[in-house]
């Protein structure tokens, strides 16, 4: 008689207390109807926006939007719930955390899991937290050499205390227009557009509503120019690759948060329409990006290229723009139609990715952590 083989135990995990919560759900809900469930036991585990873990029925709720049940279940959540929770995770071979932006992505839930001696996709404690803080993503790509827009970072303090230093300090050093981020969020969260002074208090105070730091960059290309937004994915661990160039025409100003999520105005182009050796170009600044943050499993990475000049022959520039280590994971986020340009499919990207979480833990065994 044949012996079955054992299937892999995978939680997906979702939710979360960040702002990219809802974007959290679309994720988890794409992969649990595309995972293989011959080849795993899928265990779905929620995280509401107030924190609490859930499982099984619980966290079906909260998945599908049952606003009444999630609402009783928050009121209900405890300790023994949050114990329960953790309890699963040790019965688990591989937790798969579809969890954007803050707790999710900067390294938080990370450190739970290397705790736990538990093997995950994505990035670890380091790549998390350096992919998630633009400022210190930003220094990190300075120091590999890579090309990038010129930027400034202040602190919340600063700006609620010294607007107008701040303005002068944010004048001296960069151009209008600008963009202010908040410098650990996702999915263009807190994100504003500012093309003079006029604008700038505004957009400086619902980025500081967000993160402690905030991050202002020069616009690429200059007033009334619209750079083109390119972008890759990148898979794997010590030996990445690169997927095909994919472009995005925002149907806003910028590819901010309605233009991905709520509007079908923005039009992907996958390939982008750039010559070869610009292709080569972006995807070698994508792979140096993710070794830069000690990255592991997936990323995008973000570019901005200059609109074609006035002058004939003039090559324009690519700028790097940011790198997302766990990014919106849809069946039509541009992370996995990116690989399904390139020859992967989006079950086999799971696949991919599940392997890649064990590989890595397993290469993680062979560390000593004791003297004997």
């Amino acid at each position: 008689m044949k012996k079955t083989k054992k299937k892999l135990r995978i939680g997906i995990l979702f939710g979360g207390r960040s702002g990219e919560h809802e974007v959290s759900l679309l994720s988890a809900a794409s992969i649990l109807n595309a995972i293989d469930r011959k080849k795993y036991d899928v265990v779905p585990i929620g995280i509401t926006k107030q924190g609490h873990w859930l499982t099984s029925g619980e966290a079906q709720s909260l998945l599908e939007g049952n606003a009444l049940a999630t609402k009783r279940l928050q009121l209900s959540a405890s300790a023994d719930l949050v114990h329960e929770s953790a309890n699963l995770t040790s019965t688990l071979d591989v937790v798969f955390p579809v969890l954007h932006g803050t707790f999710g992505e900067d390294g938080t839930i990370q450190g739970l899991f290397e705790l736990a001696d538990l093997a995950y996709v994505g990035s670890g404690v380091l790549g998390s937290a350096a992919g998630m803080d633009k400022d210190v993503m930003k220094k990190l790509f300075s120091a590999a050499g890579l090309p990038q827009t010129p930027y400034l970072a202040l602190s919340r303090t600063q700006w609620r205390t010294e607007p107008k230093r701040c303005t002068k300090q944010i004048e001296a050093a960069l151009k209008y227009p600008v963009f202010v981020k908040p410098a650990n969020l996702g999915s263009s969260v807190g994100i504003s557009k500012v093309h003079d002074r006029s604008e700038l208090a505004a957009a400086m105070d619902l980025a500081a509503s967000f993160d402690r730091k905030l991050v202002i960059e020069q616009g690429v290309g200059g007033p009334g120019a619209k750079p083109r937004e390119l972008e890759v994915s990148v898979l794997g661990n010590d030996s990445p690759e690169a997927s095909v160039v994919g472009e995005i025409v925002p149907g806003a100003e910028f590819y901010d948060y309605n233009a991905k999520y709520h509007s079908d105005a923005s039009i992907p182009i996958i390939p982008a329409e750039i010559s070869k050796s610009e292709s080569k170009q972006i995807r070698e600044m994508a792979i140096a990006a993710f070794r830069a943050c000690e990255c592991s499993g997936l990323a995008r990475v973000d570019f901005l290229m200059e609109p074609k000049g006035k002058k004939a022959g003039k090559k324009p520039r690519i700028y790097l723009n940011e790198i997302n280590t766990m990014p919106g994971f849809t069946s039509i986020s541009m992370y996995p139609k990116l690989w399904e340009a390139t020859g992967i499919s989006y079950k086999e990207l799971i696949d991919r990715l599940i392997q890649l979480a064990i590989e890595r833990h397993q290469e993680k065994q062979q560390t000593q952590f004791t003297k004997s």
